[in-house]
């Protein structure tokens, strides 16, 4: 998780809360790109990356820093990143669609290996940023900036779409859901990162959280202490049977997991002592607390569509 915020949106009271009215979900979702215009994700909360913005060096960089950190949560199948979760085999098949590019670490590894790639994202950032890593890297693709509540692709033009810890910052997640489901055609995957709302993550840390920053004396419930502590403008969290619950009205569910970095299962303010215990444990142990004791802040899950969705039933 990045910068974090002195408010949440008014109105955001509540871990899985949607807009209430139209009027409401633009004036969220303004509030949501602004927070990711001036806070794009570049993994450098603890050290600044050291190389020219949008150069080859920059984006190296970052993809160092952010594939090395999922080595402590993912079972990678190859010397791939993420090949636990993309079928890089069948990859070559496949017209792929990304939600929220951000800096194009995913964008990079996906159009590498797809037989076509779209990347969206709700920032000028995230466009600029992606689109110049690609043409660094000669990577034919195609990025756009986009509201995904709000897709500009006709229906079902994708056999995969992924998206990793973006659709619960966004004003509506339903709606996206629902427009995934309209472009995704028949038999198409999903693979989606949210946020969980684990016993460990969620109200352990999150209550000692509220206590250490004084939140909890100032009146604001769990809920609003932790918006503040989170990432985005808006930061939904699923329990696991509430996210089956959820895309399951849109979708079959397929494999999904608790998982999430050894910052999730140790409660101690950054700095020397915390980076030194996180040193002191092995990635195996972080996988067994965060996955089978569902301690992990990332929910993961496949989601597969078996009945297509066009406007005409929306």
């Amino acid at each position: 998780m990045s910068n974090l915020k002195e408010q949440s949106p008014e109105g955001f009271k509540k871990p899985t809360q949607i807009p209430s009215s139209e009027e409401e979900r633009n004036k969220w979702q303004k509030e949501n790109k602004s927070w990711w215009e001036r806070n794009p994700m570049r993994y450098d909360w603890k050290e600044s990356v050291g190389y020219k913005e949008f150069s080859k060096e920059f984006y190296e960089e970052i993809d160092k820093r952010f594939f090395n950190n999922t080595k402590e949560y993912l079972r990678d199948k190859s010397d791939l990143p993420f090949s636990e979760l993309i079928d890089f085999d069948k990859l070559p098949t496949l017209d792929v669609l990304e939600i929220g590019v951000g800096n194009g670490s995913h964008a990079q590894l996906l159009a590498t290996h797809s037989k076509s790639f779209i990347g969206i994202d709700l920032t000028e950032y995230g466009v600029r940023s992606t689109s110049g890593r690609l043409m660094l890297f000669n990577i034919p693709a195609k990025i756009v900036q986009m509201d995904a509540e709000k897709l500009a692709f006709p229906d079902n033009s994708f056999d995969f779409v992924w998206s990793w810890g973006v659709i619960h910052h966004s004003s509506n997640t339903e709606a996206i859901l629902k427009e995934i489901k309209r472009v995704l055609r028949s038999g198409g995957s999903v693979m989606t990162m949210v946020y969980h709302r684990g016993w460990w993550n969620y109200y352990v840390v999150g209550l000692l959280r509220a206590i250490v920053s004084g939140n909890i004396f100032k009146g604001l419930t769990l809920a609003e202490s932790i918006q503040l502590q989170t990432d985005g403008a808006i930061a939904r969290y699923y329990t696991c049977g509430e996210w089956r619950k959820f895309v399951g009205e849109f979708f079959r569910v397929g494999k999904m997991i608790v998982m999430g970095p050894k910052t999730d299962i140790i409660p101690l303010p950054g700095g020397r002592l915390k980076s030194f215990v996180m040193w002191l444990v092995p990635a195996w142990l972080n996988k067994l607390c965060t996955r089978n004791l569902k301690m992990g802040v990332f929910l993961v899950s496949e989601l597969v569509n078996e009945h297509t969705l066009t406007n005409e039933n929306l």
